[in-house]
């Protein structure tokens, strides 16, 4: 089966041709009508070639497709095609078997995210899908695994949380940060949802404040909607562009970002370059004792996370006061085991 994104746009309008016996569908009009339903779709040029509406037919006819009964009529040295049988269509039939494993293979992907509220009627609609297509197996050992945390606090305000953003409501909520000794209560306006390190993020406006906040979920201990607020919605903030400089979720507004120069051993440098720690990352040379890789961005407490989980294979050039900030870390966990 083909497996481009148009495959289905292209199966379905070959499906109206074959189906439509008041006209004749000689091969260049099957090609201007694939083109035309891919352009009506998504507005984009095709450009289907001869060759793709052979293999399409091909497989359509397959037990793999729908073992369409086409019939191809000479007409001089012209052929056009149509079903043999006036009743024939594939959107009467049920999903051919490669479209059932495909759908199984889906929602085997889709439970990775069972671990989440908003996903909970994923279980419902596998049950009833399986039932509908008689779908078999979908046991055993799962061939996808996703990283979660299902222990994570905090998951229960998740659905409430996105609807509050979707539906633009204010929401009074009671927090205890990491360092705070006691909670807070105040009027915060969502906007966004991000996840880092397998930890979600709310981002607002928040009245106590009066200024965007960054919320860890797990440290939110109760949420309900605030009807005598009225919502401040995100004007003009694209949070795609707000975490261009910085890796994690801490952005600090008033701070520009900084050219960080690294060295990184050759044991690992291979895991580096095809990881990279940052988007910004850049090879400045490259030799036997190792390679200076150059970024920029911001040095908030997840940047010196990352660089200190590969401490004994790295070493920080610049900036200097990064630099003395990693040899002060150094020098006190050394001091932990001697």
């Amino acid at each position: 089966m083909a497996t481009n994104k148009h495959a289905t746009i292209r199966y379905h309008a070959l499906d109206r041709c074959f189906s439509n016996h008041g006209r004749k569908f000689f091969l260049d009009d099957l090609i201007d009508t694939c083109n035309e339903a891919i352009y009506d779709f998504s507005g984009i040029e095709e450009g289907v070639k001869r060759r793709q509406i052979f293999d399409d037919i091909t497989f359509m006819e397959s037990e793999q497709g729908w073992s369409i009964p086409l019939a191809r009529v000479r007409e001089g040295k012209r052929v056009y095609y149509r079903y043999s049988d006036r009743l024939f269509s594939i959107k009467n039939l049920g999903i051919n078997q490669t479209e059932a494993e495909q759908l199984k293979q889906t929602l085997t992907i889709l439970s990775r995210f069972k671990g989440l509220p908003q996903f909970d009627w994923i279980e419902e609609i596998q049950i009833r899908l399986a039932d509908t297509f008689k779908l078999k197996g979908g046991g055993g050992n799962p061939a996808v695994s996703f990283e979660q945390n299902p222990y994570l606090k905090g998951l229960n305000h998740f659905t409430e949380l996105f609807n509050a953003i979707q539906n633009q409501e204010a929401l009074t909520i009671v927090y205890k940060g990491f360092k705070e000794q006691s909670e807070s209560l105040f009027v915060f306006h969502p906007w966004y949802l991000k996840q880092y390190n397998n930890r979600w993020f709310l981002f607002g406006f928040n009245e106590k404040y009066q200024t965007l906040s960054n919320l860890a979920v797990d440290r939110i201990l109760h949420v309900k909607a605030c009807q005598e607020e009225t919502y401040k919605p995100n004007v003009g903030l694209n949070f795609e562009e707000f975490f261009e400089d910085v890796v994690g979720v801490t952005v600090r507004y008033d701070e520009k970002p900084e050219k960080i120069i690294l060295k990184i051993s050759p044991e690992l440098w291979p895991y580096i370059d095809s990881k990279p720690i940052h988007g910004s990352q850049k090879r400045r040379s490259i030799d036997d004792y190792g390679v200076i890789i150059e970024l920029t961005l911001q040095v908030n407490h997840e940047l010196v996370a990352t660089l200190f989980s590969y401490l004994d294979g790295l070493e920080v050039l610049e900036p200097l006061h990064l630099r003395e900030r990693f040899r002060i870390i150094a020098e006190t966990v050394f001091k932990k085991y001697i």
